[in-house]
């Protein structure tokens, strides 16, 4: 056999072990072990089914009311009440709450920021929790809608990415 082709059969060889010994070896980990730190959800765990529980259809103006907001995980994915199993934030970005708004009679917003309430615990798929939220009447009298959303804090509502809220017809009144 020529050295020429001692070499190439010597390459062969080497390159053919190689890719043999690399089937065998375990994976490497592409995410450290440890605790999930807080994230932002990805885009299939903004799915939520919301209802209330006893809601007022009746307030006067400026009341303050408690609902109880019913809440199961439709994801598949964990819900962390703060966002991960660790949060070291200042703020409360990635913390998850239910808030309302309120909505005048054709549906256009009248108030975006009203009472918001925290997640109890994290919640699994399939998961439910109900919370009790406080919300305060509009201060003029007439016929509106209270909606509850879900809302992972300072990265989006859930029904901006698709999910149902939940609403209900209040009339306000003196």
């Amino acid at each position: 056999m020529s050295r020429k082709y001692a070499v190439l059969f010597l390459t062969l060889t080497l390159t053919v072990a190689a890719c043999r010994r690399e089937q065998h070896e375990a994976p490497v980990p592409t995410q450290p072990k440890g605790p999930k730190v807080a994230s932002a959800l990805p885009e299939n765990g903004f799915k939520a089914q919301i209802s209330l529980n006893g809601a007022p259809t009746k307030l006067r103006a400026g009341e303050r009311s408690t609902v109880e907001v019913h809440l199961k995980n439709l994801s598949d994915v964990i819900w962390y009440a703060r966002g991960g199993e660790i949060n070291s934030l200042p703020d409360n970005r990635f913390y998850l709450a239910v808030g309302d708004r309120w909505l005048q009679s054709d549906g256009k917003l009248l108030t975006n920021m009203d009472g918001r309430y925290g997640l109890d615990r994290d919640l699994k798929p399939s998961e439910e929790t109900t919370l009790p939220l406080q919300v305060t009447a509009p201060g003029t009298p007439g016929e509106y809608q209270l909606e509850v959303d879900l809302v992972q804090e300072q990265v989006s509502w859930f029904s901006d990415k698709g999910s149902q809220t939940a609403k209900t017809k209040v009339t306000v009144v003196r």
